[in-house]
């Protein structure tokens, strides 16, 4: 075993030992670790944001302010108001020939979780599982990203500076400790990640049989409706694929579009993207692109694309540079599914259109590629967006919008099939983080020893009896 293998050993060691002095924490103590959490957002907020900036090159404060720290502490403060009701036992009826026996379920912390953020939304998809663990009474270790290395060592300083050492702790370090991580054995552990990664990191849990919280991520379809409000769908498909510069696991990846509405969408799009970014390459309103890694790989998808008979169609005049990973939005028309472009995740502003001449051929279409992590739908008719939802499937939905559904504290947030496995946020995460035990409670009075044996005439009366009540 590596030093590094029995460091992390040795921390997980140290939290399982903290939780079995205090298996079940009061409100009180699951409260105070929410307001600790608070705290440290509320008084490094800046210098997060600074962090992150720097490790994209650029980011826009006001996006991390919008994008992870608001919905941070939004779902901070719903978890405080909602914590202790969620946390009581629930109450339900015995079966009827069991009365008055009674029954319950009593949510228990599954002890220590871990966590795997990813680079693109670094603090919010650390906070929000963290924040979800600590509501149900766990410990927890969270593994950052090595590609936000700036924000990774400020988020662990900060965290060992406001959290006792047996609370929370952040480890850092590349894909080796990562992979030594997701083979500790957890209670449970959530990754958030590509889904070439998520199945090594879902065979590393299987070894220690460790429950997993999968949030993967896939090619998120846009459907223009039939009778959807053109210059709407365009202005918030737009804003969805743009803010972080596309690199949002929900970003809307393609979109599917009537044949008969493409020039009028085409020309709605680059109205709204003159509106989003009027000086998009000087403005600092626009992210750049987070690695020379992931630059060139998106770059090469454009490039294979149009070399493979696509048209780029640019929307912005904004120059593009390398140099400072600037990549301005282009659509790709005339895509096909034998291009990189359409079978691999995006996660970046090129954005292929798709026409189509039916609502049932759109329909058809999601249906026969691997289902997505989000599905946006733009219409204004009630059948059609009924026949949508329910002929595809996918992890969540938004409908005249996109991004929002991830933003509600009463849904939980997560994937389907290929785009992941589980959820979690508000109520859903607190489910996720806990288990739900079942307990029984026997009435003194109760006739169940008419069942004992050995087995006569009294007991195959009785088992009638049970038969015939149900």
């Amino acid at each position: 075993m590596s030093e590094t293998e029995q460091s992390l050993r040795d921390i997980l060691q140290r939290l399982r030992e903290a939780q079995a002095r205090d298996p079940m924490p009061t409100w009180a103590s699951r409260a105070a670790r929410l307001r600790t959490l608070e705290r440290m957002l509320a008084e490094q907020r800046a210098d997060f944001a600074a962090a992150i900036s720097a490790d994209f090159g650029h980011r826009p404060v006001e996006e991390t302010e919008l994008l992870e720290i608001y919905p941070s502490v939004s779902n901070l403060r719903h978890s405080l108001r909602k914590g202790r009701r969620w946390m009581r036992p629930r109450r339900r009826f015995a079966n009827l020939v069991f009365l008055p026996a009674r029954t319950t379920l009593m949510p228990q912390p599954r002890g220590v979780v871990g966590i795997i953020s990813p680079w693109n939304y670094p603090l919010y998809l650390a906070v929000g599982p963290l924040i979800d663990a600590l509501t149900a009474g766990n410990r927890v270790m969270l593994k950052m990203s090595e590609y936000t290395p700036r924000f990774s060592a400020l988020f662990a300083e900060q965290v060992a500076r406001y959290f006792k050492p047996d609370e929370v702790v952040v480890v850092t370090g590349d894909a080796f400790v990562a992979q030594a991580f997701s083979a500790l054995p957890f209670d449970h552990l959530l990754f958030t990640g590509s889904t070439a990664v998520g199945h090594h990191v879902m065979r590393a849990a299987a070894a220690n049989l460790t429950p997993v919280t999968l949030e993967l991520g896939g090619k998120s379809p846009a459907i223009v409706g039939p009778t959807a409000r053109l210059d709407n769908a365009a202005e918030r498909i737009l804003f969805g694929k743009l803010v972080n510069a596309g690199q949002t696991c929900i970003a809307p990846d393609y979109v599917l579009v009537p044949r008969e509405r493409m020039p009028e969408f085409m020309a709605a799009a680059r109205a709204a993207a003159a509106r989003l970014y009027p000086s998009l390459g000087t403005q600092g309103q626009y992210a750049t692109i987070v690695s020379d890694r992931q630059y060139q790989r998106l770059a090469k998808l454009r490039d294979d694309a149009v070399a493979a008979g696509a048209r780029s169609e640019p929307l912005s005049d904004a120059t593009e540079s390398p140099t400072q990973r600037l990549l301005p939005p282009v659509m790709l028309t005339g895509v096909n599914d034998g291009m990189a472009v359409m079978q691999d995740e995006i996660f970046g502003p090129l954005l292929p259109l798709v026409p189509y001449d039916s609502i049932d051929d759109a329909i058809g279409y999601v249906a026969a590629h691997p289902q997505p992590l989000a599905l946006y739908l733009f219409e204004q008719d009630r059948a059609v967006i009924d026949r949508v939802l329910s002929r595809t499937h996918a992890g969540g939905v938004t409908i005249n919008d996109t991004l929002y559904h991830i933003a509600q504290h009463g849904l939980p947030f997560g994937g389907v099939g290929p785009s992941g496995i589980g959820g979690y946020h508000g109520e859903a995460g607190f489910r996720t983080f806990s288990h739900v035990k079942s307990v029984f409670h026997q009435s003194r009075v109760n006739g169940a020893g008419m069942l004992n044996p050995p087995y006569g005439p009294r007991f195959r009366r009785m088992l009638e009896l049970l038969k015939r009540l149900g």
